[in-house]
């Protein structure tokens, strides 16, 4: 993906997406039996991990204008480690990142929807950084 720059015009590392604010994260996951993307919200403070899906939720029309398509919205779920954080995320099912055969088909997965997370944050990062 490096030959794609940003929606800003800069060239960006696709794998490890910096969004510039303190416990929001773009993650893409590739599994054995699946491969998602998504933003997670990992603030240890609950109430602010709150606050800051609250303002995802009301970005949630701007945020559908850039992904094209619908993608669960979680607060306050448990992850691997059971510490909560909350999240909206896009799931690919079927998909094993251990068989070459499915490579294509997770990298298609991937690829439009980065694009897209980052289109998305380019234009509302500044009401997250303050």
């Amino acid at each position: 993906m490096k030959p794609v720059p940003s929606a800003s015009g800069f060239r960006v590392n696709w794998p490890n997406y910096k969004t510039g604010v303190r416990d929001i994260y773009f993650r893409m996951k590739a599994e054995q039996n699946f491969a998602s993307i998504g933003i997670e919200i990992c603030h240890s403070d609950i109430e602010l991990q709150e606050l800051y899906f609250d303002q995802f939720v009301q970005l949630k029309n701007l945020f559908y204008k850039s992904a094209t398509e619908d993608w669960e919205w979680k607060l306050l779920v448990p992850n691997e480690f059971g510490q909560p954080i909350s999240k909206v995320e896009i799931v690919l099912l079927s998909v094993n990142v251990m068989e070459e055969e499915f490579w294509p088909e997770i990298i298609s997965f991937f690829k439009p929807r980065i694009i897209a997370l980052d289109e998305f944050w380019d234009n509302v990062k500044p009401g997250f950084e303050s």
